[in-house]
């Protein structure tokens, strides 16, 4: 009768890449082979694995969702900000006559050009205007 406490011998044919794999591994840490194919097949065969790999899993989906929270959050800012400054341009910005209007596309041209150069300038050193609007803003508000 052979002995319950005694280790007992198993062959198992694995791929070449996976043999491959094991050997590296067990190298890099010192261990036998025949030591972590025991422990992954443990690992495998354990009832709580599963429950182990949901847990990983729902995590890894929990800050997920609070990524895609502050990006909606973020995405929300943005489109009012830019809603914001267009109502404000239009109500404020009177159509200009025609003998005007190609000497304001070259300002306008100097004017957009500087822009971009202060909005590069924000954007390095901060601070952001998420940053600036208060974290309790609900996104789904309606403009005022």
């Amino acid at each position: 009768m052979p002995n319950p406490n005694k280790k007992q011998r198993l062959s198992v044919y694995l791929e070449p890449g996976v043999t491959k794999s094991l050997a590296e591994y067990a190298a890099r840490r010192g261990l036998s082979r025949s030591l972590i194919a025991e422990a992954a097949i443990a690992s495998f065969l354990s009832p709580d694995a599963a429950e182990r790999q949901e847990a990983a899993i729902a995590k890894r989906l929990d800050q997920l969702d609070r990524r895609m929270t502050r990006l909606e959050r973020d995405l929300g800012i943005a489109v009012e900000t830019l809603a914001v400054f267009v109502r404000s341009w239009l109500m404020t910005n009177p159509p200009l006559p025609e003998p005007a209007q190609a000497a304001a596309r070259a300002q306008a041209g100097e004017r957009y050009d500087a822009f971009v150069a202060a909005l590069g300038r924000r954007l390095a050193k901060g601070p952001r205007l998420r940053q600036e609007v208060s974290e309790d803003v609900p996104g789904d508000s309606p403009p005022e």
